[in-house]
């Protein structure tokens, strides 16, 4: 496949240059908020039109603060911009930190991940400006995993959290900016919102489809197999496995002290999961799960991208560590929200903690979650 030419959002700034003349700007962004030259969107607005401020999602605006780090407010010693926290215990910003904005912008890679928090943060702030009629563009960006083919599973209202706020799928399917125009118009958000749309892209394509820069979206994802893997080995957040945090392979690696990587490579090699190979491997984590605890397990190598069902695959290996760990396996409470078990908000149900559940029953599920998403995924698709 040819590589594709692709124009974000933040490269056609100029080109809208009538929703930015004159007024202050608010900015949401991370360090995937970039023009093509690589110039940072919040240094660009910053010398050609008025950023009076910016908000930091998970990880920080610049990504120096790892998973769930807790971020206060300060000055920003690039554009000395005040940055105010929408993270932790300030996830729906207050009227006092955008009263000194005129429109809020929106710049963040997403990586097409019901779990990944930054989605919720352009939620909250969509209908936090609303409120105070703010308008709210999203610069919009690819889904770098491709969003022709949703896969996942539903969500029990009980089940709702930051890492899964929306009853979407795991696998979405839709850039941010279409994503931002179904949540303004299922729920109801009254957001004045507009989308500056990227050119040259397509559905079918991944980021290594086209000429834009990888840039990790957040630490512990660091290339284009990890963001197409996380939607399925992240629900391994939801156990005392360990999903490759403080490992070169974060969502690659999965293991822990007690499994044997052999067995568990040989059975799931012998489901024959489409677009992927799993091999023996040993890890040792600098921080996170067994920090500095010899792990065994696999390595999932991703032979073809464009067959990889992420979810599936995330199920298919989470049922069977649970069978190969016996006792030693254990499910986890959530580390930042409230309820019981992580696995819950990740699979938006407690099927998966089911006794005796089967992978053919999640199968069935993600079926019937699919067919009832199709209407409004197709609804809301803006790119061919």
């Amino acid at each position: 496949m040819s590589i594709s030419k692709v124009l974000c959002g933040a490269d056609r700034i100029m080109e809208y240059a009538k929703l930015f003349e004159g007024k202050r700007i608010g900015l949401i962004t991370n360090p995937s908020g970039v023009l093509r030259d690589l110039t940072a969107t919040a240094d660009f607005l910053h010398r050609h039109f008025n950023l009076a401020a910016m908000y930091s999602p998970e990880h920080g605006v610049r990504g120096d603060a790892q998973a769930g780090a807790a971020i206060e407010a300060y000055v920003d010693v690039k554009t000395g911009v005040t940055v105010h926290t929408i993270y932790g215990g300030h996830r729906f910003p207050k009227p006092e930190v955008l009263s000194g904005i005129d429109v809020m912008v929106y710049d963040i890679q997403d990586i097409g991940s019901r779990y990944y928090t930054y989605i919720y943060s352009m939620a909250n702030c969509m209908q936090a400006c609303a409120k105070l009629n703010i308008p709210f563009v999203v610069l919009d960006r690819p889904n770098p995993i491709g969003a022709d083919c949703p896969e996942g599973t539903g969500m029990e209202d009980g089940c709702r959290s930051f890492i899964g706020q929306y009853p979407i799928l795991q696998r979405y399917a839709l850039t941010c900016g279409e994503l931002a125009r179904l949540f303004n118009g299922e729920y109801g958000f009254g957001s004045d919102l507009t989308v500056v749309p990227m050119s040259g892209w397509k559905r079918s394509l991944l980021l290594s489809d086209t000429d834009l820069p990888m840039i990790n979206p957040s630490p512990n994802i660091a290339s284009v197999d990890a963001e197409i893997l996380y939607n399925g080995t992240c629900l391994f957040e939801g156990s005392n496995l360990s999903e490759g945090r403080g490992t070169t392979r974060p969502f690659e690696y999965i293991g822990a002290p007690w499994l044997d990587s052999d067995q568990f490579a040989v059975e799931l090699n012998a489901m024959k999961l489409p677009g992927v190979r799993f091999r023996s491997t040993y890890f040792t984590p600098a921080f996170h799960k067994h920090k500095g605890i010899l792990c065994a397990g696999v390595q999932v190598h991703v032979l073809d991208r464009t067959k990889v069902m992420p979810v599936e695959l995330g199920v298919c290996m989470f049922l069977k560590a649970k069978e190969l760990s016996g006792t030693q396996f254990k499910f986890v409470p959530p580390r930042h929200e409230t309820g019981d078990y992580t696995i819950d908000l990740l699979m938006g149900s407690n099927m998966i903690r089911r006794e005796g559940i089967e992978v053919q029953e999640v199968q069935a599920e993600m079926q019937r979650a699919k067919n009832e998403f199709l209407p409004i995924w197709t609804k809301y698709k803006f790119y061919r």
